[in-house]
């Protein structure tokens, strides 16, 4: 009986302090939040098209979700245009519409419609219903987008598994192929385990710090000396996002992943999965750890070294060009590591390279997908050596995949050297010994890629055809629409674009502290 009298004197005290405390409207910058808002109404037409249309319009729904992404991105051009007034800060620091959100809202808005160019036929050929799978991708691409204003733990968290969730049903898309449903299981499997980790390590970072917010982690972590919580918070954190951007030793899922899943899907994780952990691993690093430099950079040294070097030695060994992409993607997230090795005392300029870097790599990592994608149509292979003789039936296509792959390898003049000069810059910058070994690393894993690449354009360029059939390959222009955006901005961006880009991401660099 005292007990509950206790209980509820005390409820009703804090009843009473609730009814006393003023009530605070959050304020809501609408115009700052227009991009994820329109994604959201135009995913919820799409649904209801779906809906009430069912099999009537199963043919306009791709270019109803081109539109809904292309729509998206009208208001980041605005926001874009009105520099003086960012930032925009809401929710107290917890959500950030600056240069860098932008920037990479861009990417991710350009990287979810060529998607559904590349998606466009290879759907509706197959014999599975595929208006679900385009709601699936708005979702995916909506919590990349949260993701990169997010500036506080729950945020961070509820955006990358919103990016997550709808990926573990898309790469089981085909339900009746058992590599798909291995595909989906061990995405998932890995997916979940991975996000427990880094659940523990956000838990440790609150309990630490009282607060979710970036900037007041920062505050707590800075003070005084570094005590073993604090690693062990960084560690489990880093480590569920290395599960995210497939970071060796945490990248067993890709392989099986990629090649399992639908091609398009597959290109959708490549890239803009993959560039959506980076994002979050970058907002947490450059603004929740920088008084834990001396932490944090040796373990971003051990992971970038082992992700390049175990990525680029065992994709020499494929035989399957899904799946050497697939290794070829871990090797380039070891690149994108790098910088972070160094960040502590050029934040901006590592921020600039990563970013730097994703964009053209989604540019040239889609249009080599594209490429597989159209010549599967022919040889219903995805074995390298079905590539013999592509040059005497497809001159274009071989050419355009020359030009990719001569941009993963880093060759001038196509966008994969800027971006690689990028890196190599940062590293050298500083002359620290820690920098300059990782570039030597970097610069001897950029030949091994090259070996593997250049084999590739063996076959295309010399090889006989398999079947000894030279006839034309049939492109939809949904797929000649994604071929030529990847070219040109592969292009551009290694040549035209330089100074542009570099002033761009210059920019973007401010966003973060």
């Amino acid at each position: 009986m005292i007990g509950a009298n206790l209980l509820g004197s005390s409820f009703g005290g804090v009843l009473a302090q609730i009814e006393q405390t003023p009530f605070v409207r959050p304020h809501i910058d609408w115009h700052a939040v227009a991009p994820e808002l329109v994604l959201l109404a135009g995913g919820a037409l799409v649904t209801v098209v779906d809906v009430i249309g069912l099999e009537k319009v199963r043919r306009i729904i791709p270019s109803l979700t081109s539109l809904v992404f292309l729509a998206a991105f009208v208001p980041v051009l605005t926001l874009w245009n009105q520099q003086g007034d960012l930032p925009r800060v809401m929710w107290d620091g917890a959500y950030v519409v600056d240069n860098y959100s932008l920037v990479l809202k861009g990417l991710f808005l350009l990287s979810g419609y060529v998607i559904v160019l590349l998606s466009t036929n290879y759907m509706l050929e197959g014999d599975y219903y595929d208006s679900e799978y385009y709601q699936l991708i708005s979702a995916s691409v909506l919590g990349m987008l949260v993701m990169t204003s997010a500036r506080d733990l729950v945020s961070i968290f509820v955006a990358i598994e919103l990016v997550s969730i709808p990926a573990y049903l898309m790469a089981a898309w085909r339900k009746r192929d058992l590599k798909s449903n291995e595909a989906g299981l061990k995405y998932m499997l890995m997916g979940v385990f991975a996000s427990a980790l880094l659940l523990y390590g956000m838990s440790l970072l609150y309990g630490m710090a009282a607060s979710t917010k970036l900037t007041d982690i920062a505050a707590a972590l800075s003070i005084g000396e570094s005590k073993p919580i604090f690693t062990l918070a960084i560690v489990f954190t880093v480590v569920g996002f290395g599960f995210k951007v497939s970071a060796v030793p945490f990248h067993t899922w890709a392989p099986d992943t990629y090649e399992g899943a639908p091609t398009p899907l597959t290109a959708f994780l490549a890239v803009a999965s993959k560039a959506a952990g980076f994002v979050a691993l970058l907002n947490v690093v450059i603004i929740g750890f920088p008084g834990q430099a001396d932490v944090v950079e040796p373990l971003m040294w051990v992971l970038a070294a082992a992700t390049m070097t175990v990525g680029n030695l065992i994709a020499i060994r494929q035989t399957n060009i899904v799946r050497m992409l697939a290794y070829s993607g871990v090797a380039q997230a070891g690149y994108m590591l790098a910088p972070l090795a160094v960040f502590g005392d050029r934040p901006g300029q590592a921020t600039s390279a990563v970013v730097t870097y994703l964009v053209i790599y989604a540019a040239m990592n889609l249009g080599a997908f594209a490429v597989v994608i159209i010549a599967a149509r022919k040889t219903g292979s995805g074995e390298i050596s079905s590539y013999g003789g592509l040059f005497n039936y497809a001159p274009g296509l071989t050419v355009a995949m020359t030009l990719f792959l001569f941009s993963l390898a880093g060759i001038p003049p196509v966008g994969g050297w800027y971006a690689k000069f990028e890196i190599f810059r940062v590293l050298t910058d500083g002359g620290s010994g820690a920098g300059v070994s990782l570039a030597i690393i970097a610069a001897v894993n950029s030949v091994f890629a090259a070996f593997y690449y250049l084999a590739i354009l063996k076959q295309m360029w010399f090889m006989p055809a398999p079947d000894g059939d030279h006839s034309r390959i049939s492109i939809p222009p949904s797929l000649q629409a994604a071929l030529g955006v990847t070219v040109f901005v592969t292009i551009v961006t290694g040549s035209v674009l330089i100074g542009p880009l570099s002033d761009i991401t210059k920019l973007a660099d401010l966003a973060l502290p």
